[in-house]
């Protein structure tokens, strides 16, 4: 009973619910082991003893919570403030104000901002917090639009070095916004990776969050391109043309987008780059930009520094490297100055081109512009764990929990934040995050929006069925990411497909986050209710972050199957049929992004003509036997191509894949929702998933240029000029007059 008090105090489950009606008791090593990452000894019942103990002698006591949180329509909670207990903030603006006598209401009418509450009793007792000010909602997306979904480093144009840039992404934008009305430009990730070789090509297992990768520069767009000379300008000269050969290779010989062999040319262009003299103007910016990104900017470059040197896992430096604050690394990195600025130039410049890149989408009318991606965490030895150790749980990993799909769970390879770090710290981990991110953003996906509220945690070398489901404060992180959305304007999008504890989708809904929604899950699992979530085909269920994740039971009692489709039912069945009821547009929820597709499910052409059973049947990822998946898959499309010929949605009749393509995207037409997402690779027939979860090796997953249905790739010039897609995207356009 006392570890498990224990466990609830710190937010830490002590059982969860793998399908609806069965509930699993959480290991007592597990609960220990989690306990110990946040700082808690729960391994005896002395040191249990002891810990509750200290918890009501510390938190227990506490005057204030590590971080208050006010909103206008919710004031905080203070009424454990003793009697004669005064008030005073002092204001992100450097104002102060004495309130007086606790008045929480008072408290929601301060400006929005992040201030410092100060609570003293009458006996002397003063205590002092971090005081988040928060708008009710984020921003909502101005009007109904449709834009395209895109994976940069497969948009390759005639200018790229091998995979797609930030030229190519203003590029895009100024085109698709003005021949096309699109109102947006859907990203993956662009967070730095880790260095390789080999570099994991996965933009969802970052080195950080906080900056973007400077392999996404478009080299000649840099002002300092054009002064190269005398022998700089030849080697200049001879990278470009080893550029062009390697962009050949993809485009024209068959060949993967190779990440490191981008990186390696460019790398050396950049060294040659930062040899010319930045002009005043231009050395004024970079000062600029030093100055307000700061400490965060210098570990980041720091930390690049170092794993030139060490390589790109910082745990496996020496000891006095490993913490960014020792006097070890104080000396490097005086040592490291030059390779220090030269990473921060790099961060700089990149930082530039986005920022021109969303000019360019708002130039050419696009509304929204650039939607820039979260993933929901980042590698164990990469720049953000080093510097931000202390935000971190050390030997944890996040994941799924077993589920009727995968009774192994799910390992994603990522430590999870620490939720009490984030709360002593007035959550400014996540707000600078945050802020980086909608620096040049219209709008912001977040991967796996749930873990807001919750995570699955994973001991280090424990397998992910003896994990426990650790919870934050939603309301805390809600809140931060309504100011910052609010500061920057930007709408926000939340992954909400999978696993999705009840009240989240509401909570969410609440505070104006829109859903994603895709065609084919959407549909009614019992009671009328809705749930988006993927298909739990068995390659799906073996997903990593950023993928659509194969979810589990979703247990709210509502008699629905696990999310994503009715389980009990469809195994009962002797073959297709038991297939929950399409939802018809008029039933889908008007706060989401909705689309027919996503980075790491089929392609719409794969689905039409079952190249998606095919390659899962080739890589021995069918969830059954093939028979059984291709009869599956015939019955499903059959069904939704019935359900598109009575909603005279396919007036080109059955048979034709273009037609079919703007058929379901008729259908979304037809749904409320606010945002309406086209995946770029549909817009040309291509039949590849850029991403194939449960794969490594067997794939080349995160590394394929968009191609036609033949396979061979399309440039942006081409895309531009592909009847096909001029064909689709007419049909959106036209469905907005």
């Amino acid at each position: 009973m006392g570890r498990a008090r224990l466990a609830r105090l710190h937010g830490v489950a002590t059982s969860y619910a793998p399908s609806p009606g069965k509930s699993v008791q959480t290991a007592d090593d597990t609960v220990v082991a989690v306990l110990a990452a946040l700082g808690v000894d729960a391994s005896t019942p002395h040191a249990v003893r002891t810990a509750l103990a200290a918890y009501e002698d510390g938190a227990g006591r506490a005057l204030l919570p590590r971080t208050v949180v006010a909103r206008p329509d919710r004031p905080p909670d203070l009424t454990g403030l003793p009697e004669g207990t005064v008030l005073r903030v002092e204001t992100e603006g450097g104002g102060t104000a004495d309130l007086g006598a606790p008045d929480p209401a008072a408290l929601t009418r301060l400006p929005l901002g992040i201030h410092v509450l100060e609570a003293q009793t009458p006996g002397g007792r003063t205590a002092r917090a971090p005081l988040i000010v928060a708008p009710d909602r984020v921003p909502a997306p101005p009007g109904r639009s449709h834009g395209f979904l895109v994976q940069l480093y497969s948009l390759l144009s005639r200018r790229s070095w091998g995979m797609g840039d930030l030229g190519d992404l203003a590029d895009l934008a100024a085109w698709s916004g003005r021949a096309l009305g699109t109102g947006f430009v859907q990203l993956n990730p662009l967070h730095a990776a880790v260095p390789g070789p080999p570099t994991d090509p996965s933009p969802y297992r970052p080195s950080s969050r906080r900056f973007p990768d400077p392999v996404h520069l478009r080299i000649e767009h840099i002002p300092e391109y054009a002064d190269l000379a005398g022998a700089a300008r030849l080697r200049a000269d001879e990278l470009a043309a080893r550029a062009h050969a390697l962009r050949s290779e993809v485009l024209e010989g068959g060949a993967l987008i190779d990440r490191d062999a981008v990186w390696a040319l460019k790398r050396e262009a950049l060294e040659l780059l930062w040899a010319v003299p930045l002009s005043p103007g231009r050395r004024a910016a970079y000062c600029d930009f030093l100055a307000e990104q700061g400490q965060a900017l210098e570990d980041h470059a720091t930390w690049c520094a170092i794993a030139e040197r060490h390589g790109p896992d910082w745990r496996g430096w020496p000891d006095g490297l490993r913490d960014p604050r020792s006097p070890g690394t104080a000396r490097l990195r005086h040592r490291l100055l030059g390779r220090i600025d030269f990473h921060c130039r790099l961060a700089w410049l990149t930082d530039q081109q986005l920022a021109a890149a969303q000019r360019a989408a708002r130039d050419a009318g696009m509304a929204i512009g650039l939607v820039h991606d979260l993933a929901v965490g980042v590698h164990p030895s990469g720049a953000d764990t080093w510097a931000q150790q202390d935000a971190f749980a050390a030997g944890m990993s996040i994941g799924a929990p077993p589920d009727a799909f995968n009774a192994r769970g799910q390992d994603w390879g990522l430590p999870p934040w620490r939720p009490d770090a984030l709360a002593a710290a007035g959550y400014a981990p996540y707000r600078e995050l945050l802020r980086g991110l909608l620096r040049h953003a219209g709008a912001l996906r977040i991967d796996h929006v749930m873990g807001l509220f919750r995570l699955w945690w994973v001991p280090e070398g424990r397998p992910p069925t003896e994990g426990a489901y650790v919870r934050y404060d939603g309301e805390a992180m809600l809140s931060v990411l309504a100011l910052e959305a609010q500061r920057a304007g930007a709408a926000v999008i939340g992954e909400d497909l999978g696993t999705v504890e009840p009240g989240v989708r509401d909570a969410l809904a609440a505070r104006g986050v829109l859903g994603t929604s895709v065609l084919w899950f959407e549909r009614d699992y019992g009671g009328g209710e809705r749930d988006a979530a993927p298909r739990a085909e068995a390659a799906e269920a073996a997903d990593g972050p950023g993928a659509a994740r194969a979810p589990e039971a979703v247990p709210d009692g509502s008699g629905r199957g696990p999310a994503g489709e009715d389980v009990a039912a469809r195994e009962a069945a002797p073959g297709p049929g038991a297939a929950a009821r399409i939802l018809a547009p008029g039933e889908w929820r008007s706060g989401c992004l909705a689309t027919v597709t996503t980075h790491d499910l089929p392609t719409t052409a794969a689905r039409l003509t079952g190249a998606d059973v095919a390659l899962r049947e080739r890589l021995g990822l069918l969830a059954g036997p093939p028979e059984r998946e291709r009869s599956r898959a015939t019955y499903e499309l059959a069904e939704w191509m019935g359900e598109l010929v009575r909603r005279g949605l396919l007036p080109e009749g059955q048979g034709d894949e273009e037609a079919a393509v703007k058929a379901v995207h008729r259908f979304l037409l037809r749904t409320p929702a606010r945002m309406v997402g086209v995946w770029l690779p549909d817009a040309v027939g291509d039949r590849r998933p850029q991403n194939l979860p449960g794969t490594w090796d067997e794939y080349p997953n995160w590394r394929l240029p968009i191609a036609g249905p033949d396979g061979r790739p399309h440039t942006l010039e081409e895309l531009a000029a592909s009847p096909r897609l001029h064909a689709l995207m007419r049909e959106l356009s036209d469905g907005y007059r």
